[in-house]
């Protein structure tokens, strides 16, 4: 029984420590991967770029049914962003697709007039008006390695267009390839640039380190990326052509524009440029991106910035697009949860589970340890008996094959006649019988007569007067 439990000790010790290796080595590189059940959804809104308080119409936007006006005009509004990333088909153990449909919505409106009006948005399949309250909509998707969440190449796309029942949305999608970050970041982020891709540029940008602080209790990097300029009319479409409200042509006076060299009449294409400064905020260990700020803007200008296009239309700028989002405080409080729970998980893996299992082989064989201590201890310490149990002892452990050192001065003795012919017994000692010395002290006794008895120091001896009494 003792031996079953101490190799029921030394087999839980050893698998302990086995597996307190084995997690850091084949869990944990399980848990820093892209999670294939991803789906996050984020919400921001325009905000006053020095987060004033109180200003419901924090952003500018180019009014689309001025181009049936006689002038172009902007208004005043107030946007949201929304944002839904989810993991779709192809996703295995090496890469995850990232879907990400995002859209502008106009929640409301300020006129020249001061006039408040909150527009509608028109139901999916109807046509839309130039008040429709949809500004933008889109539906990115990416596949990334799960390890490092950097594109892998495999699934580069940006729908730019509703795809109707039955149709492929391949037919109404670009391809667009990239390598930098966009929806979470690696693991283990480093104070240093990193790749940032940029959605409505399509491009790579360098996002460098700034700042430290903590969110939430979270501890995050934040880090600023710089868009340049870029002429959104280049971007490819479906169609290949510019996509629609990236280039208009209307006459200059429609523009506002007039001085040397230009005529009213003369008919001007601008095209829609866009530049913008992005800041993330980001959880180090896991990469997850907790809070988010972007500066937009979008601008009419003439493309042709040579000496030989007037100076007034060089100069032209019109806004199209100037706002600043910022993620609401609920999808700030949603993404520092999630990223405190990714925290955990890996704490746990990387550290907690292989100190418990580590700590708990290490008791097991202890316990084996000591009891094979004990265990052998006891064998050799078996308590010796002592006094009359010792003298019991040691008679029982005499054999009759044992020589004496010496006679034995008892009753029965080496002399005994059942002594005779005992091969051990010493040959010094008198013989067993007596000689015929002693035998011939009664001459007149025929052999066989002779009566025999023992004396007062036990021994065997002729009885001469051959007494009734001694028969």
């Amino acid at each position: 029984m003792k031996r079953i439990v101490l190799s029921a000790l030394a087999f839980l010790g050893f698998a302990c420590l086995t597996a307190a290796i084995g997690t850091k080595l084949f869990l944990v590189p399980q848990l820093r991967v892209v999670p294939l059940d991803l789906d996050i959804t984020s919400v921001a809104t325009t905000v006053s770029p020095d987060n004033q308080a109180g200003n419901r119409f924090p952003a500018t936007l180019f009014d689309r049914c001025s181009l049936r006006a006689k002038h172009a005009r902007t208004f005043d509004a107030h946007l949201t962003q929304q944002r839904r990333s989810m993991v779709i088909e192809p996703s295995d153990r090496r890469q995850a697709t990232i879907q990400s449909a995002q859209t502008v919505r106009i929640d409301r409106i300020r006129e020249a007039d001061g006039k408040e009006v909150e527009p509608t948005m028109a139901k999916a399949g109807e046509p839309r008006q130039c008040t429709d309250a949809l500004l933008t909509a889109s539906i990115d998707r990416v596949s990334v390695n799960r390890k490092t969440s950097v594109p892998n190449g495999a699934v580069n796309s940006i729908q730019t267009e509703a795809a109707p029942a039955g149709t492929d949305p391949k037919s109404v999608s670009v391809e667009a390839k990239r390598q930098g970050f966009q929806y979470k970041f690696g693991f283990d982020v480093k104070k240093r640039e990193y790749l940032y891709y940029d959605l409505n540029t399509r491009q790579d940008t360098r996002a460098r380190f700034v700042d430290e602080k903590v969110l939430n209790g979270v501890k995050v990097y934040q880090f600023v990326t710089e868009v340049p300029e870029t002429d959104l009319a280049d971007l490819e479409t479906p169609q290949g052509e510019a996509a629609l409200g990236t280039m208009v042509s209307m006459p200059a006076q429609w523009w506002g524009i007039k001085g040397k060299g230009v005529k009213p009449t003369e008919t001007l294409t601008m095209h829609r440029y866009a530049r913008s400064t992005r800041h993330v905020w980001v959880e180090p260990q896991t990469g997850t991106i907790v809070d988010g700020r972007e500066d937009q803007y979008q601008y009419f200008k003439f493309p042709d910035q040579s000496e030989e296009t007037p100076a007034p239309v060089r100069e032209f700028e019109m806004p199209s697009l100037k706002a600043t989002f910022q993620w609401s405080e609920e999808t700030v409080n949603a993404q520092t949860t999630r990223a405190s729970h990714y925290m955990k998980e890996l704490r746990f893996g990387q550290t907690v589970l292989p100190l418990i299992l580590g700590g708990a082989g290490i008791v097991f064989l202890l316990m084996w340890a000591g009891g094979l201590f004990l265990a052998r201890r006891t064998g050799d310490d078996e308590p010796k008996p002592t006094g009359d149990d010792a003298a019991a002892a040691e008679a029982h452990n005499v054999t009759l094959a044992e020589p004496m050192a010496q006679p034995i001065e008892s009753g029965w003795g080496y002399d005994s006649p059942w002594r005779e012919g005992d091969p051990a017994a010493p040959t010094t000692l008198e013989p067993t019988f007596p000689p015929a010395s002693e035998a011939a002290t009664d001459p007149g006794a025929a052999p066989g007569d002779q009566h025999w008895h023992y004396n007062e120091q036990g021994r065997y001896i002729a009885d001469p007067d051959q007494r009734d009494d001694l028969r």
